[in-house]
């Protein structure tokens, strides 16, 4: 018996262009007709957005599991001006072990042609060249497999696939000894432990910070307790003392904290599931069947080990006493307000150093330095928000960092920043209020550690680790600043509806058994911009109204909506979250549209040639 195909919405998809150009291709170039017969997932990416890096890793299974038939491409659309640098991108493909080509889009041309509104948005093109799919956020691997093998059926049976391989060609490995290193610590013996990123291994290094005395774990990605051969980790990055003999690691895309004896090189798994955590899933109780987001450091303060959860913009907390995790502090809103820890947001918190009575916190996609005091209280020292950034020195309620990593506490109370995507050591002094640079010409720090007078900074695109002498006298630098490159939408002041859409994927339908299956958060800045239609509820059509007295800001929306299999004999059925947030430039002029769309599964229907 034959099936009918699908009718689908159907918009030609418009041509791939990058100043950039393609990557793992073998220097070869690509336009669509070259891809054609092929079913292609467009992935929307930059290099800073952990939800981008969540998505690399949804799409792994699907990739080689239809390796003869999909052809994915990473389109790399910078937010920060680093990664408008091609070399950069280069070392982004290479560090997050990309397996597909990319296209690198420096001038968001591409972007602009499919009118992407948020990173990670991906879309699918089917075989003939039509867009026939498009979606925001995370959680949609299992949907867009669905979509893919029907696509693969209705076009096995008009003779419009085409099997074979694919454009990808692997780079040449190259032979360093650390490759992309992303924390570092100091060992009770004087050696260094190094987080080996992309070699998924961690390495222990003499004094020298050169000499290499071991490595822990098998080199190959995987989740697997055992020896320093067998043990596997999957790209980890934060690590910690917790007493002499054990370091506590940040095991980031296993979504885990795991524990090396430092005596016998074995590792244990301390808290996590090795399943990313979603809304709805549990915040607080046994480490081991708790499920957490991209830990990305790790650090000792006030008798519990805290973890920087940048997959969910929070703060949590690992209790070794008890073997607990409970979160400390954010909303999982991603965005800068601070206050109590229930009611801070933070934006992938990235690097921790505690003291006695800070924890100081490098809170990357805000480049802003940010601390909790021992009653939970979130405060800021440097930052702004999600779309300020640069390179400024001076009193803090004006300097700049650009997309910070790493945090370090120095002897006179004042912290170093490792300001990533500036190539700098800066430093702040909280007794001053001033931020000066320490160091520049490094390349992509993401921590450093203190040796005696000196500062070991873990220079992770040059794969090693770089001595300085802390110095007396503060580098200058020409101050920069900058703002997020994206188009402004245009809208109108005053009444706006906002349409989030959600069709949920084949034999699936919303999961309403609990309530209501979607959850829609709106909110501005600057605030006053929303007069009416600010907060959470659970329709994903919301009535705006924008204040014309504000010309331009940004509207924050976040929305969420959950799917299971429509199986009725199925007491179980399997299910599945949809999320993204999105920040939307918008510019009031009178001309502008009523309607805002915004896409986080399907396609908006109601917007003629929107692409």
């Amino acid at each position: 018996m034959t099936h009918p195909a699908p009718r689908r919405a159907r918009v030609r998809a418009p041509e791939l262009i990058g100043k950039g150009g393609w990557l793992n291709t073998g220097d070869k170039q690509y336009t669509l007709a070259d891809l054609r017969g092929r079913i292609v997932i467009l992935d929307f990416w930059t290099f800073c957005c952990i939800n981008c890096l969540h998505v690399l890793d949804e799409l792994r299974e699907l990739e080689e599991k239809h390796r003869d038939t999909v052809v994915i491409i990473g389109v790399h659309s910078p937010k920060f001006v680093h990664e408008a640098e091609h070399q950069a991108v280069v070392d982004a493909v290479e560090r997050y072990g990309v397996e597909h080509p990319v296209l690198d889009d420096p001038e968001l041309a591409t972007w602009k042609q499919y009118a992407v509104r948020a990173w990670p948005t991906l879309v699918v093109i089917d075989p003939e060249g039509y867009v026939v799919a498009q979606h925001a956020g995370e959680g949609h691997a299992h949907a867009i497999e669905r979509l893919v093998e029907e696509l693969e059926a209705e076009h096995a049976a008009k003779g419009t696939l085409r099997r074979g391989d694919g454009p990808y060609v692997a780079p040449e490995p190259e032979p360093t000894a650390l490759r992309f290193p992303g924390k570092a610590l100091v060992l009770p013996s004087g050696n260094f432990l190094v987080s080996d990123t992309t070699r998924h291994q961690l390495v222990e290094l003499e004094g020298d910070g050169e000499s290499v005395v071991r490595r822990i774990g098998s080199g190959a990605r995987g989740f697997a307790d055992g020896t320093a051969d067998t043990a596997a980790f999957n790209e980890p990055q934060g690590l910690t003392l917790l007493d002499d003999t054990a370091v506590v690691v940040a095991d980031t895309v296993n979504h885990a904290l795991r524990r090396l004896d430092l005596g016998t090189g074995e590792v244990t798994t301390l808290a996590g599931t090795g399943r990313q955590w979603w809304q709805g899933s549990p915040t607080s109780g046994p480490a081991r069947e708790i499920d957490l987001s991209s830990p990305w450091d790790v650090a000792l303060f006030d008798g519990r080990v805290w973890i920087a959860m940048a997959g969910v913009h929070q703060l949590w907390a690992y209790d070794p006493a008890a073997g607990t995790v409970a979160v400390t502090a954010g909303t999982t809103n991603e965005g800068l307000v601070d206050g109590p820890g229930a009611e801070a947001w933070f934006a992938q918190p990235s690097g921790l150093a505690a003291t006695a009575d800070r924890l100081w916190l490098a809170d990357s996609e805000t480049s802003a330095l940010r601390w909790v005091d021992l009653d939970g209280a979130v405060h800021t020292a440097v930052g702004t928000g999600l779309f300020d950034f640069g390179h400024r020195d001076g009193a803090a309620g004006q300097a700049l960092f650009q997309h910070p990593l790493g945090v370090t506490a120095l002897p006179d109370g004042s912290v170093a920043v490792a300001d990533t995507y500036n190539h700098a050591l800066r430093r702040y002094d909280p007794a001053t209020g001033e931020v000066t640079t320490l160091a520049t010409d490094l390349r992509e720090p993401s921590d450093a550690v203190l040796v005696g007078d000196d500062i070991v900074v873990v220079e992770s695109a040059r794969h090693r680790l770089t001595r300085l002498r802390l110095p007396e006298e503060a580098v200058r630098v020409a101050s920069v600043a900058h703002r997020t490159q994206r188009a402004a939408t245009e809208v109108r002041p005053g009444k706006l509806r906002l349409d989030v859409i959600f069709q949920a994927p084949a034999g699936q339908k919303l999961d309403t058994r609990y309530g209501p299956s979607t959850r829609l958060l709106v909110s501005s800045t600057p605030p006053e911009l929303l007069l009416v239609g600010g907060g959470a509820d659970t329709d994903l059509t919301r009535e705006l109204e924008l204040n014309p007295s504000v010309t331009e800001g940004v509207l924050h929306v976040s929305a969420m909506a959950a799917s299971c299999d429509d199986d009725p004999a199925n007491e179980y059925p399997a299910c599945h979250v949809h999320q993204q947030d999105w920040g939307v430039p918008v510019r009031l002029i009178e001309a502008g549209a009523g309607r805002l769309p915004l896409v986080l599964a399907g396609m908006d229907e109601n917007t003629p040639g929107q692409r």
